[in-house]
């Protein structure tokens, strides 16, 4: 909790983009000769991105597969188990959003291929040939990969690479020093990038409000609406999980409330952690899943973030009317799955996640700036079905154990109590 004598701070940068995205509208709307013409204003924002990605993404994902690979050899069965549930929980819940998109088209009605500029495909890997597809995932050359941007056969090596760090042991060390620097550096310079962003959104906005009109408006509106529909079916799934686990889901929601409102009100899971670890532990959870379980899920488990990762990629998608074809619902899997748990930690990591997407698909990223005006409305949500996730990989892993949570409430008020005592 901050300090109440620390001074109060300026307007946060989500709500300089929420003025960045008025004015952009409000220009747009009544002088739409000028937003046409600000359109480098956005295109610059893209290009500072795609400036990162590269090094982002091979420093982010070689380091996560090497923690991965440490956790797993020391952790077995257990470690083995969490990893397992956390792919196939975000990849649930990544094809939940990728079927929402598919029935509701929230980016229907909008034409960025024509303020683009650019002719597009009708829909992208409709006659793929496979064998090339799954050849070029190895690269010939790693460095003339990433001078190029190739997205997956860089996934493809950094996960090779990460694994294999994982097994030299200490050995490892000076490289993975190195790798941290780098990520750490590119986290700065990210930070620097999306502090730009208001001015980004402005501009971007400005040039699309020219020439979408309201489309673009009501477009954004459907795509959060079917966000947070999309956050309710994954509810009702882990509500079903946790019924068959034996436990009454709404008993489990009552005692995570806490850190579930304080992830969707503060956008947070780092502030959510401490909280969240606590309240697990009161309910009888034992320390060694809890301390286990959620600073490795807070990482790897981000079910809402994977719902609000592939919304956003099918609606860019359909914004530039492309089809969703099966290669490429598969491109968007794979490519997700992987840069999600490599980006995770990574500051503005939605952004980075979906950069590394567009670029697999080869669609154009100056949509980013679009989505970037409804972010935070989008992240609120996220954020706490995050912490659902991770309270129900906590039950399943304590299952395993052979535990189940405490049910009678005058243990749970005695340790509560006892709690409030040490504080």
């Amino acid at each position: 909790m901050e300090n109440s004598a620390t001074p109060k701070k300026g307007i946060p940068l989500w709500g300089k983009i929420l003025i960045g995205l008025i004015i952009g509208c409000i220009i747009g709307f009544l002088w739409p000769s000028l937003g046409s013409k600000l359109q480098p204003i956005g295109t610059a924002f893209i290009k500072a991105i795609k400036m990162v990605v590269m090094p982002l993404i091979f420093s982010a994902v070689t380091l996560g597969i090497y923690k991965m690979g440490a956790d797993l050899k020391q952790l077995g069965k257990l470690g083995i188990f969490a990893f397992a549930w956390f792919y196939l929980a975000t990849g649930v819940a990544m094809l939940i959003g990728i079927t929402l998109s598919i029935i509701f088209h929230p980016g229907a009605g909008v034409d960025l291929s024509l303020a683009h500029g650019t002719a597009m495909p009708s829909h992208i890997g409709a006659n793929m040939d496979w064998a090339k597809f799954f050849l070029d995932i190895i690269p010939d050359n790693i460095v003339m990969a990433l001078a190029q941007q190739k997205i997956i056969p860089t996934l493809f090596f950094a996960i090779c690479f990460g694994i294999c760090l994982s097994q030299i042991k200490e050995k490892a060390k000076p490289i993975t020093d190195v790798l941290d620097g780098v990520l750490n550096a590119m986290f700065r310079l990210t930070h620097g990038i999306i502090a730009t962003s208001p001015y980004a959104v402005a501009g971007i906005m400005a040039w699309v409000f020219s020439t979408q009109g309201l489309d673009m408006l009501l477009a954004l509106a459907k795509l959060v609406g079917v966000m947070y529909f999309g956050l309710f079916c994954i509810m009702v799934i882990f509500g079903v999980i946790v019924a068959l686990l034996g436990e009454n889901p709404f008993y489990v929601l009552r005692k995570v409330l806490e850190p579930f409102l304080l992830a969707f009100t503060t956008a947070s899971s780092e502030v959510t952690l401490p909280v969240h670890m606590e309240i697990l532990e009161r309910t009888g959870i034992p320390n060694r899943v809890v301390s286990f379980v959620l600073p490795l899920g807070y990482s790897f488990n981000l079910d809402g973030a994977a719902l609000g990762q592939s919304l956003y990629v099918c609606f860019l998608a359909q914004a530039y009317g492309l089809e969703l074809s099966i290669a490429s619902i598969v491109t968007i899997l794979v490519t997700t799955l992987i840069a999600n748990k490599g980006t995770a930690n990574v500051p503005s990591a939605s952004i980075v996640v979906i950069s590394v997407v567009l670029g697999s698909l080869g669609l154009p990223l100056e949509g980013i700036a679009i989505l970037m005006a409804v972010d935070r409305f989008m992240d609120m949500g996220r954020t706490a079905i995050n912490v659902l996730g991770n309270t129900v990989a906590c039950l399943l892993l304590y299952r395993i154990a052979g535990g189940h949570l405490k049910d009678d409430e005058a243990e749970l008020v005695e340790r509560q109590q006892l709690a409030r005592a040490a504080d």
